[in-house]
């Protein structure tokens, strides 16, 4: 092999692992930033457009903050305390990073809702589903902010948005 071969294939090696690793990084990114919102105070709001469904679906979530605080959940418009709490959501997205194939990369920066924050794309695929997802993270706390994930569910693909809130959490009035 020629010297020129051999620098062709050593600097290909080399861009391939440094892209490797920008990837790795921007989903480490991803990947902290959601464990941090889970153990976050915040109330999410979901919206989920499916195949075969005219309606969306909206849903939404507060997690009181810390390992043991409380989720509760808005179902049939009425709150209740879930009984899943933060620590098994933490289990739950330890589980689906080792059996989930994820590539990601930092896009740009711009806005939500007047906080700056940072714009990854991510592409998962585990044995069941594959998806696309956008995620806007907020660069003050380092938290998700709004989350759109396009995801290939027979038969056709269902797409979920979601927007976060930290500002003035509280529980529920009513539920224990």
């Amino acid at each position: 092999m020629s010297n020129t071969n051999v620098l062709r294939t050593v600097l290909l090696a080399i861009g391939l692992s440094a892209a490797a690793n920008a990837a790795d990084d921007a989903c480490k990114v991803l990947f902290d930033a959601d464990r941090k919102m889970i153990v976050t105070a915040h109330h999410s709001y979901q919206t989920q457009v499916s195949p075969g469904h005219k309606d969306p679906k909206s849903s939404e979530a507060i997690f009181m903050g810390g390992l043991k605080g409380a989720v509760y959940i808005l179902v049939s418009g009425k709150w209740q305390r879930s009984g899943w709490g933060p620590e098994d959501s933490l289990k739950q997205k330890e589980e689906n990073i080792r059996n989930t194939k994820a590539s990601c990369r930092y896009v740009r920066d711009e806005t939500v809702s007047g906080e700056a924050a940072a714009v990854y794309t991510i592409h998962t695929e585990s044995e069941d589903v594959k998806s696309d997802g956008t995620i806007w993270i907020g660069k003050s706390r380092g938290v998700p902010l709004r989350e759109e994930l396009d995801s290939g569910v027979s038969p056709g693909k269902s797409r979920i948005t979601v927007r976060y809130d930290y500002s003035n959490v509280r529980a529920p009035d009513g539920v224990k």
